[in-house]
């Protein structure tokens, strides 16, 4: 057995693991990554980036459809799983040089395979030990499934559904969060009829209930079914098919079935517990600096619990390292981290729902949205939606909600009127661009300070 010592010794080398291991190589800490599979992680190689990917194939497919309306002469005449699927791997492909290479010049040791946490801050891999001053846990989350539904063959995951050499003619997800909406949407893009199966009352339950409204509607436009308050409660897998039974009685055929309930923590099997880690339900228990309860051991990412995002776990590694390293790091609190929901219009938003706000602070509470149909450019672009903003009455902002095509790219700014504690009177001066879809949040913010433009 060959012992190798290090400042850090990081096991995951997905978002939080590699953004942890590149600011503390930064910082002059000497670094090994551990990584099982490949650096970059779910994100990279079968979530985010290839999911992001197919959608865009979509969005495209769509614009062909429509450009008769804007003068253009064009025909959808079918579509090349093959191609599609070369695209998206071919980027990819191309994200993970980059990284790899970004890796190996900031002085990182990957290396690859399983490890497990032991004692005195070592990781075991194979017959090498891993020693660290420090140790970060940095696992991921895997994708969960239902009672008694087993994926794989027709029963797929949002990995596997990235693997399908054609288009199906016919999906039930099960699941209206982020990936089934997602995945709704590519889907119904590529002429797939989809219905979405959701337990609770609507689209997105996370998010403000207008901007699920919205995209319900969006959705019925475009043929995409919904079934709300409704359970499945079996699936039977075919050679040619699936049925799916509901708790509303139907049963339901289909090609295919995604089960897109979410995801849970990968920490089964790492040693974590017989280390003196303790855990909750499968998650890793961290305080306010993402210490855990083993002295200079700490969790970043899906591990801990909270949003799963890829930019939240960027930020904690990046922070986890900065605090190792002996800065003093601002936290970043939930509140202010940007969700999107790449669908067709998208879903983006952060800070308090006005719900959460009035629950917070009572009746102090004042919103305006904004229609998209008062946008130029929303127009140009064709998309429906709107900017909806939250405050504390004459305090700052504590909401920002944006439903419509392309919307995600505004999302920062309303990060930063909340992390920032803005009051609207602070952003009307600022002018936005004519025209653009900023114009919308500008005249949300105009509103509330009392100034409305466009609006009465």
């Amino acid at each position: 057995m060959t012992r190798h010592e290090f400042d850090l010794v990081v096991l995951g080398g997905g978002s939080g693991g590699y953004a942890a291991a590149i600011r503390a190589s930064e910082l002059g800490k000497t670094v090994a990554l551990i990584e099982k599979d490949k650096v970059g992680g779910t994100c990279l190689h079968r979530g985010c980036v290839p999911t992001k990917a197919l959608l865009h194939t979509a969005e495209i497919a769509d614009h062909v459809r429509e450009a008769a309306a804007v003068g253009v002469d064009a025909t959808l005449t079918g579509f090349d799983p093959a191609r599609m699927t070369a695209y998206r791997e071919g980027i990819v492909a191309k994200k993970y040089r980059g990284l790899q290479s970004l890796l190996s010049t900031r002085g990182i040791t990957v290396v690859a395979g399983a490890g497990r946490l032991t004692a005195e801050r070592t990781i075991l891999v194979g017959d090498d030990e891993y020693a660290g001053t420090d140790v970060i846990l940095a696992t991921g989350s895997q994708t969960r499934s239902l009672p008694g539904i087993k994926p794989g063959g027709r029963i797929l995951t949002s990995e596997t559904a990235l693997t399908l050499d054609e288009v199906p003619a016919s999906v039930v997800i099960l699941g209206g969060g982020v990936i089934g909406v997602e995945f709704a949407s590519a889907w119904r893009s590529l002429g797939t009829e989809v219905l979405v199966v959701e337990a609770l009352d609507r689209l997105l339950p996370a998010e403000e209930a207008v901007s699920s409204k919205a995209l319900e509607r969006a959705y019925r436009k475009r043929g995409i079914q919904t079934a709300l308050s409704i359970r499945c409660e079996g699936v039977t897998a075919r050679e040619d098919g699936v049925a799916v039974t509901l708790s509303d009685g139907r049963v339901v055929d289909a090609d295919y079935v995604l089960v897109a309930v979410g995801r849970g923590p990968v920490t089964d099997g790492l040693g974590l517990a017989e280390a003196g880690v303790a855990l909750d339900r499968g998650f890793v228990t961290v305080d306010a600096d993402l210490r855990t309860t083993v002295p200079h051991v700490w969790a970043v990412g899906d591990i801990v619990p909270g949003l799963q995002l890829a930019h939240r776990s960027f930020q904690q590694g990046t922070f986890v390292a900065e605090r190792i390293a002996g800065l003093s790091p601002v936290p970043v609190p939930e509140s202010t981290i940007p969700r999107v929901s790449y669908s067709h219009p998208e879903v983006a938003s952060v800070g308090l729902t006005e719900e959460q706000a009035r629950a917070a602070h009572g009746d102090r509470i004042t919103a305006f949205e904004f229609n998209l149909a008062g946008n130029a450019k929303s127009e140009i672009l064709g998309t429906a939606g709107f900017a909806k903003v939250v405050r504390i009455t004459d305090g700052p902002v504590v909401g920002v909600h944006l439903v419509g095509d392309r919307v995600g790219e505004l999302i920062t700014e309303g990060q930063l009127a909340i992390g920032w504690e803005a009051h609207p009177e602070d952003i009307a001066p600022f002018i936005h661009a004519h025209p653009t879809q900023s114009e919308a949040l500008g005249e949300a913010f105009l509103a509330l300070a009392g100034k409305p433009l466009h609006t009465i």
